[in-house]
């Protein structure tokens, strides 16, 4: 697999790249007169690709080599606030020593590295510049097999590459570069290439559903990103604090809808959870007796109805803290305390 403090006015920050992405430009594929020749597959992509495109930028990096060397590198980012915050991959912003951003109008601006987070691969940079185009992060929770996915990033250097396709499937796993299993990654078969990590993946509606991190070679049409909700979460974290501090289980889980039968039969909130893959010796889930198999319905009084759920209410504040967690093993529904300890750093 191939990977393609503290800041005033978080909240406003927040509020602006969560605002609706502006509207068509006068030249947009929605204002021009010859709209009607295209089918309504085309308008759709070249819409959304319109709306979101003034946001992507091209990032140009370089890292200390050995022997005192430079070594250059390159991929994709977009913009999620007016001000210059903008979302990359780790692998793509880690370790450099210097950062800069090719914007759509041509303008070479530098950057700052406002944080990394290796065990999502997501990474926040800050460029110099204000008055943005940004894109807005959607809810990957609502995303569906089958829909259209496009991808805008740089491959091989080639700025605002478009290419479309469908969301293949959904809840995938696959390991960081830390060895951390990510979970809740969208497949799609949207042509990814080296130079597109960082980018966005979007929907039909020019909303971003995910960032693109990976493909499989050689295989063909079979890339993956991280949904967007993470990419959400882990964001507001590294501009707040820099880092993300989670609680940590020592589960792997994965999405899981629930039959009819077993929710009537539980008096479930939800028809999802998340089923236990693995749980890791000596963890907080394996002192609380959790085991492989079991299926997490909630933590606490909130229902889980899949693994963003379990990932967003496992924040730093629960570090330390005894937590009740709901699951169904078997015929039963059982009620285990569970104290998170802090996940360790990565190297």
């Amino acid at each position: 697999m191939v990977p393609l403090d503290r800041f005033p006015g978080l909240q406003a920050v927040r509020d602006e790249s969560r605002s609706d992405p502006p509207e068509p430009a006068a030249n947009s594929p929605e204002s021009e007169p010859d709209a009607g020749l295209l089918d309504a597959y085309s308008r759709a992509v070249s819409t959304a690709v319109a709306r979101v495109r003034p946001a992507v930028v091209h990032i140009g990096v370089e890292r200390a080599g050995r022997r005192g060397r430079v070594q250059s590198g390159s991929g994709s980012g977009f913009m999620v606030t007016p001000d210059g915050y903008l979302l990359t991959n780790s692998h793509v912003a880690a370790g450099a020593v210097a950062l800069q951003a090719t914007l759509p109008d041509g303008r070479i601006v530098p950057g700052e590295l406002v944080g990394d987070d290796a065990d999502s691969d997501l990474a926040v940079v800050k460029i110099g510049a204000g008055q943005l185009a940004h894109a807005r992060l959607g809810d990957s929770s609502r995303v569906r097999v089958g829909q259209v996915a496009i991808a805008i990033g740089s491959p091989y250097g080639f700025q605002h590459t478009v290419t479309a396709g469908i969301v293949s499937a959904l809840g995938r796993s696959m390991r960081s570069a830390t060895g951390r299993l990510l979970d809740n990654i969208i497949q799609t078969d949207a042509a990814l290439n080296p130079g597109n990590s960082g980018g966005p993946l979007i929907d039909a509606a020019g909303t971003v559903i995910g960032v693109n991190t990976a493909v499989i070679l050689p295989a063909q049409g079979i890339c993956f990103a991280i949904a967007a909700n993470t990419a959400d979460r882990v964001a507001v974290a590294l501009i707040r604090e820099g880092r993300v501090r989670r609680a940590y289980l020592g589960v792997n889980a994965q999405n899981l809808p629930l039959p009819r039968r077993i929710v009537r039969h539980f008096n479930l909130a939800h028809e999802a959870g998340a089923r236990v893959e693995a749980v890791a010796p000596e963890s907080p889930a394996a002192l609380a007796q959790m085991r492989a198999g079991d299926i997490i319905v909630a933590l606490g009084e909130t229902p889980i109805t899949g693994v963003d759920d379990l990932q967003r209410l496992l924040t730093g504040g629960r570090i330390g803290e005894a937590v009740e967690v709901v699951v169904l093993r078997g015929d039963q529904c059982l009620r285990l305390s569970v104290t998170p300890r802090e996940s360790a750093p990565s190297p």
